[in-house]
Formats: structure tokens, sequence, C-alpha cells
């Protein structure tokens, strides 16, 4: 697959950057919410929490996730980094992946459920609202540090792509030097 010029490259790592810490704020703002709702001795403040996590949940928890997940996919597959390179993109895009589907079939739903009860004037503390924006949000913050970090090296993938294109290199070196045989093991 041919790889993004310099400046698509950039301008799309700015939009993954930006979105991606979008998602970590949204998720740090349900956590408030989250935590508001089931702390609050008040059914309307607990009902207020939950409508308006509703409006994030409804409204910016899935675009923001999906276009976090395609524009790292994009990045991966269209850049030196590749997607099965490295331990630590193979890790982020599963992790990524896998907080997508949660968002999606366990957070949306939840927050849903507890907002018709708040609509209804019976809103009922859930745990699992605090619980899974805390999970989600140490979930990105350790997506975060292996992106700043890049730990653990190369996937066995990644290592035999490195052999191949350092004999390849070898071998283009040694045809422009006349040497025959060079490069070769």
């Amino acid at each position: 697959m041919q790889q993004l010029s310099r400046p698509a490259r950039r301008a799309l790592l700015v939009l993954h950057i930006a979105v991606s810490v979008s998602w970590l704020g949204l998720t740090l703002g349900l956590l408030a919410l989250g935590i508001t709702g089931y702390t609050t001795g008040s059914p309307e403040m607990a009902g207020v929490a939950y409508q308006a996590m509703k409006v994030f949940g409804d409204w910016l928890v899935l675009p923001v996730a999906l276009v976090s997940l395609v524009s790292g996919l994009v990045l991966s597959l269209r850049t030196a980094w590749g997607l099965a390179r490295h331990r630590w993109v193979y890790l982020k895009f599963w992790l990524t992946l896998v907080t997508v589907l949660l968002s999606v079939f366990s957070l949306r739903p939840g927050i849903n459920h507890l907002a018709a009860q708040a609509a209804a004037g019976t809103p009922t503390p859930d745990i699992s609202l605090v619980v899974a924006p805390a999970v989600a949000t140490a979930t990105y913050l350790f997506i975060t540090a292996i992106s700043v970090l890049k730990p653990w090296g190369l996937t066995t993938r990644g290592s035999r792509l490195r052999e191949a294109q350092s004999a390849e290199a070898r071998a283009g070196r040694a045809r422009r030097s006349g040497i025959k045989g060079a490069g070769v093991r």
C-alpha cells in the first residue's frame, strides 16, 4: 500500500491526536457526570446528570470513537509504522477497537436506560456508569502513554520485514559498488 505524502500524514496525525484527546476529555466528562448521578442525594440532580450523559452519548461518543479508530488505522496502514510491525501499534489498535465496541454495545445502552429513568422521574443510581468511564479513561491514558513511549519493539512480522529491507539495501549497495554476490545470505 502506498504511503501517505508528508502533508497528508501530518494532517491526518493532527486529526487523530485531536480526536483522541477529545475522546479522553469526553470520557472524563462522562465520568464526572456518572459520579454526580451516583453520589448525589437529589433525584433531580441525578436526572440532570444522566440526561447530560445521554447528550454526550448520542452526539459525541460514537463519532469521536470512530474517527479516532479510522484515522489511527489509516495512519498505521499508510505509514512506515504499519499495523502489525510494532507491538505498541498492534496493542493500541486492539484496545481502541475494544473500547469502541464497548462504547457502542455497553456504555451507550446503559446511559440510554438511566436517561429514560431520569425522564420518567425515577433515576436509579448505577455504579456501572462510574466504572465504565473510569476504565475507559485509564485505557485512553495507557494508549496515550504507549503512543509517546513506543515500548516493546518489533513484532515477529516487523522483525522479518526489517531484515528483508536490510538485505535488500545491502544488495543494492553491493550492485552499485560492483561487488557480485554481496548482500546475499
